[in-house]
């Protein structure tokens, strides 16, 4: 290694090689978690062949992610088959929906290729298996990131509905997507510790220090972008001189209550581990040992989320309803063909889309229930 330090260029050049070769390793990932939980690569191999595939907090996990697909392919359908949900507010619920979706099947896969399948992974499937939920759920929170900008920009600007909607909508839901894969992603493109064990992080021990640090910082920045924002929603919508501001303010500070404490109650314990992590070892924080429940907290996020957006719009329940019943799930005495009657608009949300597609005003003098 110091031959190759004599040119920097070269020693950066061997060395990710080096890295790169090792993906394909099929004892690296025994070395490396024998070195995170401080035990030999012989303990290592015993402790996992005795795992179970399918414990039970795994068995909970695994219908807690089944319930997270049905109820977000539910948003996803019913913001499909609906036209009146064709605008931007929808949109972006449902790459929310999206997002969770996909958290709860990567989520899903993680366990059925985690305990005594992690010892037979090569260093390549061990990224893609952390990076897909990675992604995923990183995803989901750069969702909600999205939806506060755009409440944001609906409340404040002029013509947020107009000729420019559509690149607006598609900005930020590739700008979510975008990050949400180079930010899962980096681990695989070289941010990772292979070749440095010291380095490794403790909970994913092919993982950087650095990075999981890194993402922790992210992810804070995103809580506080999102609590600004809706503190500003909230004061636009106080100050506004329409009648009955009071009490849509309030409602509104009760949304953005629950929508931040259950991120926070979720998120929290998911970054307090994490950070930990950066700083600890198992030896002196036991703790990260039981990391997985605390991710697994986190995933809750992704069924809740869909509560909070979208159960609060009667249009969507009632459209919930019609799907369940066009499925059969749900007859209640009506005949199949009611299932596919239109929906009139009733939700304020929805109310407020379709009422200032050309507005050429500030949004926030003419109605404060678009959020």
């Amino acid at each position: 290694m110091n031959l190759c330090c004599n040119a920097a260029g070269l020693c950066h050049s061997v060395t990710m090689k080096s890295k790169y070769s090792q993906y394909y390793n099929k004892t690296l990932i025994t070395y490396h978690y024998a070195y995170a939980k401080n035990m030999t690569a012989n303990e290592t191999k015993e402790q996992y062949k005795v795992k179970k595939q399918l414990t039970e907090l795994n068995i909970v996990l695994v219908i807690l992610c089944t319930i997270i697909i049905l109820e977000n392919l539910l948003v996803l359908l019913a913001v499909f088959r609906n036209k009146k949900f064709h605008s931007a507010m929808f949109f972006f619920i449902g790459n929310l929906a999206f997002s969770d979706l996909l958290a709860g099947s990567a989520y899903i896969a993680n366990i059925f290729l985690s305990g005594p399948k992690t010892l037979e992974l090569v260093p390549v499937q061990w990224f893609i298996r952390e990076g897909t939920a990675f992604i995923a759920l990183a995803a989901s929170v750069f969702s909600l990131l999205a939806i506060a900008i755009e409440r944001f920009i609906a409340i404040t600007k002029v013509k947020v509905y107009g000729s420019t909607k559509t690149c607006r909508m598609f900005l930020l839901i590739g700008a979510c997507w975008v990050t949400s894969i180079l930010l899962g992603g980096l681990p695989i493109l070289g941010w990772n510790c292979i070749n440095n064990l010291p380095d490794c992080s403790t909970v994913l021990p092919l993982y950087s220090k650095q990075y999981i640090l890194f993402v922790v910082s992210i992810f804070t920045l995103i809580l506080l972008s999102i609590v600004i924002l809706y503190v500003k929603i909230y004061l636009i919508v106080r100050s506004s001189r329409q009648e009955a501001t009071n009490s849509q303010a309030y409602a509104l500070f009760k949304t953005v209550t629950i929508v931040l404490g259950v991120f926070i109650i979720c998120w929290l314990p998911a970054f307090t581990v994490l950070l930990l992590d950066s700083s600890c070892s198992m030896q002196l924080c036991p703790v990260l040992s039981n990391a997985h429940v605390f991710f697994g907290l986190a995933t809750l996020n992704s069924a809740l989320n869909p509560m909070i957006y979208v159960l609060r719009s009667k249009d969507m329940r009632r459209e919930f309803l019609r799907v369940l019943c066009c499925w059969g799930v749900l007859q209640s005495g009506r005949p199949s063909e009611r299932c596919l009657v239109q929906l009139k608009s009733s939700s304020s949300m929805e109310h407020c889309t379709n009422k200032f597609e050309h507005q050429t005003t500030p949004i926030m003098q003419t109605c404060t229930t678009c959020v």
